[in-house]
């Protein structure tokens, strides 16, 4: 079984697209692909005796050493020797995908597009041996992460997660996961940038996420990596991989060394939540309290966000958002669909106070400052 695979807009000036990298009964599309996605790794520059070229760093980071080609081998030899045993396969009725040991008491992260809509699932160790039986204990689709239990946790080793706040761009990576079901696989590449906001539509297998603060990463990521670790050479697992980005120009082929994964500081506090109270308690997005759906202009393109429903009590109800309003605009930023708008908010706190533009049914205007409530995860 192959990986699953969806379309999902990247929220970026460059016009792309991005897949999902977890489960799928297809097999993979036998259109070009470009391959080579940033796996290429080079040691650091030599200093010759006559000094450095201007603009050239002179010392390493705080903490680190200057390291040659052989020890960076076998610096990668002992990453993957420490975090591929705590990397499992998962696999549904559907297919297949990646997830990380999370505890000794059996509790395993991976994504919530990974895990679909099934319930219960078959765990394979990276050390092989019969698949264990797993169940669901909940999916926060909101950030597409989920938590699944092994009923025989014997034997597991769970991962060492670190603080992706640390995280600096340029800083090498190894993507771990079963990519189109070979398992145990490893990639390479850097930290390629930090904070993006990336979303997957909500379709068959997909959530509709919204990713906030996702790593940008050159390790390629293809499916089945969905839900596996994203880890760096301190041996830490720092990201769960879960997009790659694919060029329309490419004939829907992907990006070559353009992935995302979810800080590693996110997927554990989801973890932790729904691990103590079943479910998650506190989201940290923002919200405005309405139900909406996108508007279609006069030109048949989308023109706005019409309100469908105001939640009694809540943000907008507060701040006279009414049922009919069409939402054109947050804090001068256009919201010409539900996608923009759930993006756009997704880089808000609860507690942000946001002007929000809106046209009455009438065709008038107005621009209303809404303190933004937090978003249900729901159930």
């Amino acid at each position: 079984m192959q990986g699953w695979s969806s379309r999902v807009g990247l929220f970026a000036a460059v016009v792309m697209m991005l897949a999902g990298c977890g489960q799928s009964a297809k097999p993979a599309s036998p259109g070009p692909e470009p391959s080579g996605t940033g796996t290429a790794t080079t040691a650091p520059p030599s200093t010759s005796a006559g000094g450095t070229p201007p603009g050239t760093p002179t010392g390493a980071p705080p903490g680190a050493a200057s390291i040659g080609p052989e020890a960076l081998e076998y610096k990668y030899e002992q990453v993957i020797a420490t975090v591929l045993p705590s990397i499992v396969q998962i696999t549904t009725q559907n297919g297949l995908g990646s997830g990380v040991v999370y505890d000794s008491s059996g509790h395993i992260i991976t994504n919530a597009h990974v895990v679909g809509r099934a319930t219960t699932f078959e765990v394979t160790l990276a050390s092989g041996g019969k698949p264990r039986s797993a169940k669901l204990v909940k999916a926060f689709e909101l950030g597409d992460l989920a938590v699944i239990k092994v009923n025989d946790p014997t034997g597991l080793r769970p991962a060492k997660f670190g603080d992706s706040g640390k995280l600096r761009v340029g800083q090498l990576v190894l993507a771990m996961g079963n990519p189109l079901g070979l398992s145990g696989s490893v990639t390479n590449g850097i930290v390629s940038a930090l904070g993006r906001t990336v979303s997957e539509p909500q379709e068959e297998g997909a959530p509709g996420a919204t990713i906030t603060g996702a790593i940008q990463t050159s390790a390629a990521i293809n499916p089945g990596n969905s839900g596996g670790a994203l880890a760096n050479l301190a041996n830490e697992v720092i990201g769960i991989p879960t997009l790659t980005a694919v060029n329309p120009e490419l004939g829907g082929g992907q990006a070559p060394g353009i992935g995302f994964a979810i800080p590693s500081n996110t997927a554990t506090d989801i973890a932790d939540q729904i691990i103590k109270y079943g479910k998650v308690t506190n989201t940290h997005r923002a919200a405005l309290g309405i139900t909406v759906q996108t508007v279609i202009g006069p030109d048949g393109r989308p023109s706005g966000v019409g309100v469908v429903r105001v939640a009694s009590g809540g943000s907008a109800d507060k701040a006279g958002i009414r049922r009919g309003d069409v939402i054109v605009s947050i804090n001068g930023t256009p919201t010409k669909d539900t996608q923009a708008l759930a993006e756009l908010l997704a880089g808000l706190n609860p507690g942000d106070r946001a002007k929000v533009e809106i046209m009455h049914s009438d065709g008038s205007r107005a621009t209303i400052t809404v303190p933004l409530g937090e978003l249900s995860a729901g159930g």
